[in-house]
């Protein structure tokens, strides 16, 4: 072991509490030249983001401008950084440059703040000003490269340092300083562009470098074998591709996006390339994510605020005969982009990026992007194919563990719930068989996700809808994830405040997944038609309600509801004591049988005119089949069926009847007919 290495041993185990001695000092930044091994490079970057660490942490004062912390690392460290960079010797130069670059990577804030003194960026240019080394050079460039990531920096990056880069971005003899060149100049061209939106004014130059540099990086991912270069140009794209002109290039090389693939090993490759970094396998996912993303879907409201922002800018449409490259992020555009990557076999990229990581990045982009992929219905089949719902099961499960052990964690973190959304998706096109496989625990993991995005707080309406939709199909799987779910938190009351949401959309899916549990959990069947209280029958009511909306999908889910709850007694009689009550009962029924025998249907109405299905036909004559016969009293009996013919109820199941239909609704119509006509006859 080295004596450098040996003190940075040392200085890793004492370094949180004690400041560093000029030699310790010494031997640290001697530690990041680039002749030294990536080994004791990295032991070099612990000590350093330990010692960065340990400051911020003993300071007692947050929030504070200039930040205390931010002052004491610059104090340690702008003495030496300056005094190396002012030196004629290259060594020291190189020393110097690689240390304020590391910085910048550990503690960006005390980098910055560095890199801003008077004579920094002037002694650094003024070393690779004559005849610098290539390697002085590419360590120049990625110094550049970290401090264009940063507001502050960009501030003071001249028009020389810009043509110094642009010159040295069109070298094609030097493959690594052409890429970090790229990365700087993409940094610098993005984050200028982000500078000017933040302040609200309008742009006063486009981005013509945009699709230049995606070239120069797409030509040194395809044509590059250092590592160090690929990285660069990866990086680069992530920057690139949110521009969607870039999209769109990207999309339609077949060539790259092959090469750009492989970058990610397959976990089954027989000849899988060197083991790359999670640096790189996050910026080859986030640029897929990037290119496959669709625009934020806004609310009214937010689509309103956008508009009055453009006015208040004075943003102007693009003049006559300039491409408007917004167009190219439209729905149809993106689509098609997604079915270019996924038939170039991007799925295949997924299982080898998320194998065994801890990335939180890595994960985020994936859950992402493949988000993005299953919003095309035809996607969705090979997303199961390529296993992709195992995939995302793997994310959320991390994200669910972490919400049950951070203390500190209330609600999931609103971006975590991306995959789970995919999930939905995904079990609302398929069968829970097709999505989960034969085993049921892998359904029953799904259950708290589900259920998570459903009572999110931040979740939109859309989520709120997938998830209610996949596991209402998910409650059709058994009678015992119908229970898991019923008895998941306060799911079911969630559920039941979406009955009143403003959306049709929302309201008939949460009554088909209140109708399934009702079917499949006894413990939701006795909260609706257990016991003829109050509390049940507000429930039946609102049920009862429900079958009588104009949404046909609705009131197929509300009335097959209520043909299982009548075959309780109690719901009978709890939906009794509503007809007397409100003298509702009996019409809706009516309605559902047939609503032309209907009184409040008469000829000169046309306000409500309500759909007739076979479905509620055959779930009304239920209804009334299970209500009748449940009534024990004759004096009731009676009441009931002079009721019922007043409302058209029997009207209407004497036309069914003479309809001549199927056995299966011929049996119980003629059952309840011949039970109110002898009611009928004895009070004659």
């Amino acid at each position: 072991m080295s004596s450098v290495e040996s003190l940075l041993d040392n200085l890793l185990k004492k370094i949180q509490s004690n400041p560093l001695l000029p030699d310790e000092l010494a031997y640290l930044t001697a530690a990041f030249h680039p002749s030294q091994p990536p080994s004791l490079r990295s032991k070099a970057y612990l000590v350093l983001s330990a010692f960065c660490q340990g400051v911020r942490n003993s300071s007692t004062v947050k929030g504070k401008l200039p930040d205390p912390a931010t002052e004491a690392l610059v104090q340690v460290f702008e003495p030496v950084v300056v005094s190396k960079l002012a030196a004629s010797d290259e060594s020291r130069l190189k020393e110097g440059i690689s240390f304020l670059t590391a910085l910048f990577q550990v503690d960006s804030e005390s980098a910055s703040q560095i890199f801003l003194q008077d004579g920094v960026l002037d002694f650094m240019m003024d070393s690779v000003d004559l005849e610098p080394s290539a390697q002085l050079s590419l360590l120049v460039a990625h110094l550049l490269s970290q401090a264009c990531g940063h507001k502050q920096c960009r501030g003071i990056i001249t028009s020389q340092t810009s043509h110094w880069l642009e010159t040295h971005s069109r070298n094609q003899g030097d493959l690594p300083l052409r890429a970090a060149t790229s990365m700087a100049l993409v940094k610098l061209s993005r984050g200028r562009a982000g500078d000017t939106a933040e302040t609200g004014l309008p742009e006063t130059q486009a981005h013509a470098q945009d699709e230049e540099l995606a070239d120069v990086m797409k030509g040194l991912v395809v044509s590059g074998d250092d590592q160090s270069t690929i990285a660069d140009a990866v990086e680069g794209l992530a920057y690139l591709s949110v521009d969607p002109s870039v999209k769109d290039v990207l999309s339609k090389d077949s060539a790259f996006l092959k090469r750009f693939f492989a970058l990610v090993p397959r976990r089954k490759s027989a000849n899988p390339p060197a083991d790359p970094s999670t640096t790189l396998i996050y910026g080859v996912l986030l640029t897929i994510s990037n290119v496959c993303a669709y625009r934020p879907r806004l609310t009214e409201e937010q689509v309103q605020i956008a508009k009055l922002k453009r006015i208040a800018n004075n943003t102007k449409r693009p003049p006559e005969g300039v491409d408007d490259h917004s167009t190219l992020d439209d729905d149809e555009n993106v689509k098609a982009r997604v079915k270019r990557i996924v038939a170039a076999g991007v799925l295949d990229v997924f299982p080898g990026a998320l194998h065994g990581t801890e990335s939180p990045g890595i994960r985020m982009a994936a859950g992402k992007a493949l988000l993005s992929i299953v919003e095309d219905r035809e996607n969705r089949g090979r997303v199961l194919q390529s296993g992709g719902a195992k995939l995302l099961g793997i994310i959320i499960k991390h994200y669910m563990s972490a919400l049950s052990t951070d203390s500190h964690a209330k609600v999931l973190d609103v971006s975590h719930l991306e995959p789970i959304q995919a999930l939905a998706k995904l079990a609302i096109t398929s069968s829970p068989m097709q999505v989960f496989g034969p085993n049921d625990g892998a359904i029953y993991d799904a259950i708290r996700p589900l259920s998570t995005m459903l009572q999110h707080p931040s979740a939109t309406l859309l989520q709120r809808f997938e998830a209610l939709m996949a596991l209402t199909n998910l409650s059709s799987h058994s009678a015992e994830t119908a229970s898991r779910i019923a008895k998941d938190g306060a799911l079911l009351s969630t559920v039941e405040l979406l009955l009143l949401e403003e959306h049709q959309l929302v309201r008939r899916a949460s009554m088909e997944l209140i109708c399934n549990l009702i079917s499949g959990s006894d413990t939701v069947f006795e909260r609706y038609g257990g016991t003829n209280t109050s509390g049940t029958r507000s429930k039946l009511q609102i049920v009862l309600a429900m079958s009588d909306v104009d949404d046909l999908g609705t009131r197929l889910a509300a009335s097959g509801a209520l043909a299982t709850l009548t075959e309780a007694p109690y719901a009978c009689e709890g939906l009794l004591t509503l007809q007397r009550e409100r003298r509702r009962m009996l019409p809706i029924l009516a309605q559902l049988i047939d609503p032309s025998t209907s009184p409040e249907n008469d000829a000169d109405d046309d306000e409500k005119s309500l759909e007739t299905d076979p479905g509620l036909v055959y779930r009304g004559i239920v209804c009334a089949r299970n209500i009748i016969l449940s009534i024990k009293d004759d004096d009731t009996r009676k009441e009931v069926a002079k009721e019922a013919t007043e409302a058209g109820l029997v009207q209407g199941l004497v036309n069914v009847v003479k309809s001549s239909p199927g056995e299966t609704v011929m049996q119980p119509a003629v059952e309840t007919l011949k039970c109110l006509m002898d009611c009928l006859h004895k009070e004659l």
